[in-house]
């Protein structure tokens, strides 16, 4: 990957550590929340100490009817609340009663972002408690439906909006968000939301979502993290006409004045926040996702969730799968259906480490892969005609027009989706994959639900019970032939949080491949015998934050040995560090 992305810096590497930055800023916590013990007591603080009415207005310390009979007393919150005083527990159970009352899921994603705005420990503890549950409504596939009618159900702001109209003021508003010491931004200019396309100012509900696992699963602190929406206008007619839109009502801005406005937003989070903050981008178009990543990669700690995570997450379940389809990495030969974005970020990254386990130039590990576009399969004769991203992957082949031709012209042992087309696996294609082989591997990526290239139920049937299946949503487990199958769901929720926690305890300053071929390692080894057993590849997500500290510690010690980590001396054990620094959402008491 950083090879392609050198290609487009004209040869600069992330390790040569541009002399147009500088190590600045960093952040601390002031407070000492997060060094505290749950017993200890600490102060409230908004702008001045919280008490009465603005207390419980305040979701970052509003504990509701769980604030005890001396706080009630201390913070002048008699008769704001009934008499009861309950536990945390008992309101936790309340809460998810009441969610499991929804019948919709937009129903109880709107019931948890109520919950964020109102009482923010509280709607953690559910997250991390109930991860394996509510991480599809928080998450995908439930947050592309909110996107899609963000407009409608919007209540109030959950991030920073930065649209045209703040052109040459980008500063002064990051100077308007309350918290100062932000470690974490996810930023979306909301033109490829999922597999849904342009949605312009609503993709705002993909940097809260993100945010809030980066919290809940990688443990960082809620106050740390920054959602934001770069609105250039959308060119989506159907939000353009509609009454409840809230984004610029206007078509795409492009050229140089979409890359002067994202050009100044950089050069602000920089100048605001210092060197170390991580800048996620989120659901940018092929056009420009991988120009962002190669500009900035070399001036700011950046990192693209849908090339980079998603190309780390595959990566892992296919080190893990390995051990039951058998062979080694380079023993397989891979077929992608896209190759947008992700499909070329997973491809590099796997022939990255075929590389690195070969000791072959990554231009030979590449030719064990091939990928497939709206018009075929990529080949030489082609190369004049394709973007710079997928020129690598232009193999001396005659032109196959469709994926059931490659399938059988090819011979994969592994194949990929990440199309954002669903029902592209057809019954023709499995079928024709599993004659090919007895395990086939087949991870069908794009999300949501309804953009699946096939169901986990169509690739047990249609393989007849041998298919190894991996999913970007969610399936529930199907029985087939009296015999329960599991699926494995290739989420970046895996990666990213973790991702980003290892970042910030080695104070890291740019963002390397290795990095992201040590999370893989990392968390392909957390994958157990009990797991294999159902044919699953990827560890069950209620370990997860024991999976992200596990990440978190293997990307921090990468990080030391590139010299890319500022945070010294280095911890003597990593892991045990990561979980020290993990936020964990117990209600504190108050003095």
């Amino acid at each position: 990957m950083e090879s392609t992305l050198k290609a487009l810096r004209e040869g600069e590497s992330v390790l040569d550590l541009s002399p147009r930055s500088t190590v600045s800023g960093g952040v601390e916590d002031v407070y000492g929340e997060d060094r505290a013990t749950e017993d200890q007591l600490v102060t409230p603080w908004s702008f001045s100490v919280a008490s009465g009415y603005t207390l419980l207005r305040d979701p970052q310390y509003n504990k509701g009817l769980a604030f005890t009979e001396k706080e009630r007393d201390a913070h002048y919150l008699r008769g704001l609340l009934p008499p009861t005083v309950v536990s945390q527990q008992l309101q936790e159970k309340q809460l998810m009663n009441n969610i499991r009352q929804y019948q919709v899921p937009l129903q109880k994603y709107m019931a948890m972002m109520e919950l964020q705005e109102t009482n923010e420990r509280l709607f953690y503890k559910l997250l991390v408690d109930n991860v394996e549950e509510l991480l599809p409504i928080v998450y995908t596939p439930t947050v592309g439906e909110a996107c899609q009618k963000y407009g409608s159900i919007f209540k109030r702001p959950q991030g920073l909006y930065i649209s045209l109209k703040e052109k040459g003021k980008i500063l002064e508003v990051l100077k308007n968000w309350p918290e100062r010491s932000i470690q974490v931004i996810v930023v979306t200019d909301g033109e490829r939301i999922l597999g849904l396309g342009d949605l312009g100012c609503q993709g705002m509900g993909i940097p809260v979502g993100k945010l809030a696992l980066y919290t809940a699963l990688g443990g960082l602190r809620p106050s740390a993290c920054l959602p934001i929406t770069i609105d250039v206008g959308t060119n989506n007619e159907n939000l353009l006409n509609d009454e409840c839109y809230i984004g610029l009502r206007q078509k795409r801005a492009t050229g140089q004045e979409y890359s002067e406005l994202l050009s100044e937003f950089m050069a602000a989070v920089k100048q605001n926040y210092g060197e170390k903050v991580l800048v996620q981008f989120e659901d940018f178009a092929n056009h420009n996702a991988f120009e962002l990543l190669a500009k900035y990669g070399t001036s700011h700690l950046v990192f693209n969730d849908d090339i980079q995570g998603t190309a780390s997450v595959v990566l892992a379940g296919v080190v893990a799968a390995l051990k039951l389809i058998g062979g080694t990495l380079a023993d397989h030969t891979f077929l992608f259906l896209g190759a947008g974005e992700a499909g070329t970020g997973i491809a590099e990254l796997i022939a990255l480490e075929m590389s690195k386990q070969t000791k072959k130039p990554i231009e030979e590990t590449r030719k064990k892969i091939w990928l497939v576009d709206s018009k075929g399969l990529i080949v030489g004769s082609r190369q004049n005609s394709l973007q710079h991203f997928k020129k690598p992957w232009a193999h001396d082949h005659e032109p196959v027009g469709t994926l059931l031709e490659a399938v059988k012209v090819i011979k994969p042992t592994v194949l990929i989706g990440s199309s954002g087309v669903g029902k592209t696996f057809t019954k023709e294609v499995i079928e024709a994959v599993s004659s090919i082989n007895e395990k086939p591997l087949v991870m069908a990526l794009s999300n949501p639900t309804s953009q699946s290239e096939c169901t986990a139920e169509e690739a047990y049937q249609w393989s007849e019970g041998r298919a190894i299946f991996a999913s970007g949503s969610p399936f529930d487990p199907f029985e087939y032939k009296g015999k329960v199958y599991y699926s494995g769901q290739a989420n970046n929720a895996y990666i990213f949080p973790g991702f980003g926690l290892g970042l910030v305890i080695s104070g890291a300053i740019r963002v390397h491949d290795d990095m992201l071929l040590a999370a893989s390692e990392a968390l392909a080894k957390l994958v157990a015998e009990e797991d294999y057993k159902k044919g699953l590849i990827y560890p069950p997500f209620s370990n997860i934050r024991t999976i992200s500290a596990n990440i978190a510690a293997n990307v921090a010690a990468k990080a030391y040995e590139l010299g890319l980590a500022t945070r010294l001396p280095r911890p003597e054990n990593l892991v045990k560090y990561a979980e020290s620094c993990m936020y964990t959402p117990t209600y504190r008491n108050y003095r």
